[in-house]
């Protein structure tokens, strides 16, 4: 069922039923949210059941801005060091998750059993709306991995989400989602900022913010902790994806001729095919607006039932890293 995310007698309804135990969709700058009460761990094993996500992968907890994010930090983490602090205030609200250590006996579902935390504060008017109705209902903070199926394809519009779960699901509609991508993810818990996944927010923006390099798991000598989105397949359609550069593509494309059918084509460069049934779409030039389009542009390749997908591979520049990041894993599962 989808509400709209505006009213607030949807944000009531949703608050409420996350208060009772149960799941709603919700919509933050990135993408839709899977959401359930991060303290409760029969909640969120609501989340894992309906994704048919293993246990053990953890959750990205969402908090609410202002007081009511402060209180929810002291409720879910420890005390941040100098650098997290930096980043939460240069970059929350906003597509930034920070990997912690977690408080003792608090959201160990959602933390797949570690003892860090994943913590975000999205910028999305609705989520914001939903997280402060729940706080003023004792929920400090919705544990909300993306609102599909584990592994496939992220949604960006609530009619996504309901293609993922159906009418039986409550989806607070928010709009086509700004970024379009998952967030950024560091991890704070071992002393020394570790990207682990790219996303809008850039290298050079969070040791900028932060006022030290990031550093990787080999220089710190321990493994990263596990975190949402970090497999190495992760974000597939149905169809395959193919990643080439722009000459490959047109050979590919000659090859087959006027015998090519069930292709889709994702391509900065234009490119030419004799088959009236390949499927060609124009990936923009610039890597935000890519990142905003990448997961509508898989799905409706899906949705036009082709087999394959050959996409462009992005630039290497850091402003497409997230961009890359998806894609790569999308063409590994």
């Amino acid at each position: 069922m989808i509400l709209d995310g505006t009213s607030p007698a949807a944000i009531d309804q949703a608050a409420r039923t996350l208060r009772d135990g149960g799941l709603v969709a919700f919509p933050t700058e990135t993408v839709y949210g899977l959401g359930a009460d991060a303290s409760s761990d029969a909640a969120v094993a609501g989340i894992f059941a309906a994704k048919g996500r293993p246990s053990d992968h953890p959750l990205i907890v969402h908090v609410a801005a202002g007081a009511r994010g402060t209180e929810a930090l002291a409720h879910f983490a420890r005390p941040l060091p100098d650098f997290a602090q930096k980043l939460v205030r240069a970059f929350w609200p906003g597509p930034l998750t920070l990997i912690v250590e977690r408080q003792p006996g608090v959201a160990a579902a959602s933390a797949g059993g570690q003892d860090t935390i994943g913590l975000r504060c999205p910028a999305h008017p609705v989520a914001q709306a939903l997280l402060a109705a729940c706080a003023g209902l004792g929920v400090h903070g919705l544990s909300g991995p993306s609102a599909n199926r584990f592994g496939r394809v992220s949604p960006t519009t609530a009619a996504h989400v309901q293609e993922e779960f159906g009418d039986e699901l409550l989806v607070l509609d928010g709009g086509a989602c700004e970024v379009g991508i998952e967030s950024t993810i560091v991890d704070c818990s071992r002393g020394a900022p570790v990207l682990l996944r790219p996303g809008a927010i850039t290298r050079n923006q969070i040791e900028a913010a932060g006022g030290e390099p990031l550093r990787s798991k080999e220089v710190l000598g321990a493994p990263d902790p596990r975190a949402s989105g970090t497999l190495e397949a992760h974000y597939a359609p149905s169809a395959k994806v193919r990643l080439m550069d722009a000459k490959a593509l047109q050979t590919g494309l000659d090859v087959l001729g006027a015998n090519a059918a069930n292709i889709a084509v994702w391509s900065r460069t234009v490119l030419s095919s004799r088959s009236q049934r390949i499927v060609q779409r124009r990936m923009p030039d610039d890597a935000a607006a890519a990142a905003q389009q990448l997961f509508a542009v898989l799905r409706d390749f899906d949705a036009q039932g082709v087999k394959l997908i050959w996409v462009e591979m992005p630039p290497a520049d850091a402003a497409w890293e997230g961009v890359r990041d998806r894609l790569t894993r999308a063409a590994a599962a």
